[in-house]
């Protein structure tokens, strides 16, 4: 059992290409920033740039209203992900209003963790959960319970973790069932987290039709 883990590893320029959270969105010319259609009709903000094996994920969700605008919901219109290709991307233009931008940008590395889910030592009836075992156990020294899970940011590809069938969401286009692409944390610290209420957020896309999906559970 394997997880590709997120790693937090410092601060990046606002309009990197590395995989990150915060900065400026990269996207193709022609590009308009997307706005809220839950409830606020303001400019979304935008999450993360995280670059994957099909293009470049562009993560956005609307914070100018949080307890209206339902950002969680797939189908609520209040967030949006765009799979970009990888080439001729460049820095959008900022709205002027807006929580648009987050305060920092954290650069991220990825770790590849393995897993024995027998050395886990949980006689819970609850299957062993590759995320949350590997975001655990991250830097745990053998007298901890946890390690620095704070410096974990969430993974990439995998299965979403803990999440009910009936909260995978389908794609607009072909109706099909999206796959799973990520999860977010909200961040190594207040200076430079994202708002997910408390809760992790998962990333999905649909390759065949290029179109994403984000949810928070």
């Amino acid at each position: 059992m394997q997880s590709t883990l997120m790693i937090y590893d410092g601060t990046a320029p606002a309009d990197s290409g590395v995989l990150r959270t915060g900065g400026v969105p990269l996207a193709p010319a022609g590009f308009t920033w997307p706005i809220c259609g839950s409830f606020c009709g303001g400019p979304l903000q935008f999450f993360a740039h995280l670059p994957v094996e099909d293009g470049v994920l562009s993560v956005f969700v609307c914070q100018n209203d949080p307890g209206a605008c339902e950002f969680w919901d797939a189908t609520s219109s209040a967030n949006r992900v765009y799979l970009f290709p990888r080439e001729e991307l460049q820095p959008v233009e900022v709205p002027a209003t807006g929580v648009t931008l987050l305060p920092a940008t954290s650069a991220i590395r990825t770790h590849v963790v393995t897993l024995d889910p027998a050395e886990d030592g949980d006689d819970d009836e609850v299957a062993p959960d590759a995320y949350d075992l590997a975001r655990s156990g991250w830097k745990r020294e053998p007298e901890e319970r946890f390690g620095k899970q704070r410096e974990v940011l969430g993974s990439l590809g995998g299965s979403p973790s803990y999440l009910e069938d009936d909260r995978l969401p389908a794609c607009p286009s072909c109706t099909g069932t999206m796959e799973f692409a990520a999860h977010l944390e909200e961040g190594i610290s207040a200076q430079a987290a994202m708002n997910l209420g408390g809760q992790l957020g998962y990333v999905f896309v649909c390759l065949a039709c290029r179109e994403g999906a984000f949810l928070t559970d």
